[in-house]
């Protein structure tokens, strides 16, 4: 695999934007010298931006974020203060950096000096601008979920693949100690044969109408949409325009997204998968049953309860009935693990000082049972933005990979078909189809409204 060839000349790189002298001492940027360094561009700046892609990649002296992009004119001029504030209260200079601010991303996927992409978008503007900056050789983060549909995952994957660039899943879960020692427990045996995996996971309250307000002159609203069907626009349908913090809402409207089946799913289920030992297959059934609002604005599902079968006797349940994370239940014990305090952003929906514990089994001690040398020690991370760019010197693979983080996904997008459909379904998760079912199949795709959308992106 080829390793990408980083611009040694930070001047013609910069091209009149980044201003860097020709020798920099470490006490300003770090260990690394500027040619050593990942030049990153920031597509989407809200609340997962700024308060937590950012937030976290901006850490590390061998990341340098010098462009970012948003349809919403107000949050890009806000995106590019905030980082460049950052490097002025890093290096005590105001004259650090001068970002790229641009109205469409399409200008920093078409940047060659731009190593590699923060995608921190609206759900519906996940899959495609990784798909291009995949194409375009640059290396992604990619927030979750991995898509809106179980065909564009799989596009996207097989594309990042045949491209050789590093794509990290937002499923930030895997770099948390609790999660991969909980793991690694259930695959080492210490509670006996796994046979029932439970999923706390809420639904979404239902929303009251909202009446047609006109467009900000700010926001670019129709590629703000997307492959998304045009409806009228309102400002709760959309994200608070006097707020980057607030919970926006677009999550809780399925044309956006498919709510918290998708929002918080996919870090449980990937988390649940890796003690599970299914991360590169799925369920073989699933079944739901959900509440929908009947009026409103916000049409996302609300309480619910799934069960997916897989092919090795384990039966995974969710609701929201149980505590919020997952608890492995073998022959032999119990091991449940959550984020305990921990929240990705100050808005997420997490009860403070009354949750349970991180790590909890039903002999404590489990918990202290150490893990040979001979038996499996899965991929560690301290955090998940800091073992992208290590992976991004190194070309190894990072710990939340796009075909782990697709079929995760996948996981989350067939269980709200069944939630949807009201029946078994019965899944192939080799030809990632439905048995015998052309309605559910037909559930797999989402029509895309032109020129947006993976069906309209060239793949060479």
């Amino acid at each position: 695999m080829k390793r990408r060839r980083f611009i040694s000349d930070t001047a013609k790189a910069a091209a009149g934007t980044v201003i860097i002298p020709t020798i920099v001492p470490s006490s300003v940027i770090g260990k690394n010298p500027p040619s050593d360094m990942i030049n990153i561009g920031q597509i989407g700046f809200g609340r997962i931006a700024m308060t937590h892609d950012l937030a976290e990649t901006l850490k590390y002296d061998v990341a340098r974020v010098v462009a970012v992009a948003d349809f919403d004119s107000n949050r890009l001029a806000k995106g590019k203060q905030f980082i460049e504030n950052y490097y002025t209260k890093k290096t005590g200079k105001s004259d650090y950096i001068n970002v790229k601010a641009y109205g469409d991303y399409h200008e920093i996927i078409a940047d060659k000096s731009i190593d590699a992409v923060i995608i921190s978008t609206p759900d519906h503007w996940h899959a495609q601008p990784a798909l291009e900056a995949a194409l375009a050789g640059k290396d992604i983060y990619l927030q979750k979920p991995t898509s809106l549909t179980v065909t564009e995952g799989r596009l996207l994957s097989d594309v990042v693949r045949k491209k050789g660039v590093i794509l990290q899943v937002g499923t930030q879960q895997r770099s948390s100690a609790q999660f991969r020692v909980a793991a690694e427990l259930v695959r080492n045996g210490r509670i006996g044969k796994l046979h029932t995996v439970k999923i706390g996971l809420p639904g979404d309250p239902s929303g009251p109408d909202a009446p047609e307000q006109p467009v900000p002159k700010n926001l670019n609203y129709d590629a703000w949409l997307g492959s998304t069907p045009y409806v009228y626009y309102t400002e709760m349908r959309v994200h608070p325009q006097n707020s980057i913090t607030d919970r926006p809402g677009w999550l809780r409207c399925e044309q956006f997204g498919a709510g918290m089946i998708t929002g918080w799913g996919q870090h449980h289920f990937d988390s649940a998968a890796w003690g599970m030992d299914t991360e590169l297959t799925g369920p073989v059934s699933v079944e739901a049953v959900a509440q929908f609002p009947k009026s409103g604005l916000w049409d996302v599902h609300g309480d619910f309860m799934s069960k997916a079968e897989y092919s090795n006797g384990i039966t995974m349940l969710t609701s929201g009935g149980y505590p919020n994370g997952i608890r492995y239940e073998g022959t032999e014990g119990w091991i449940f693990v959550t984020r305990g305090a921990y929240q990705a952003t100050p808005s997420d929906p997490v009860p403070q000082g009354q949750g349970p514990k991180a790590l909890e089994a039903s002999d404590p001690r489990i918990l202290t049972s150490v893990i040979g040398p001979n038996e499996i020690h899965l991929y560690e991370s301290k955090e998940q933005h800091g073992n992208w760019l290590d992976c991004i010197k190194s070309r190894k693979e990072p710990i939340s990979p796009v075909e782990i983080g697709h079929r995760a996904c996948t996981v989350c997008l067939i269980i709200h078909i069944a939630m949807k459909l009201g029946r078994k379904l019965s899944w192939d998760p080799v030809k990632e189809r439905f048995i015998n079912d052309d309605e559910a199949n037909s559930m797999l795709s989402r029509p895309q409204r032109a020129p947006y959308g993976t069906n309209y992106v060239k793949i060479s």
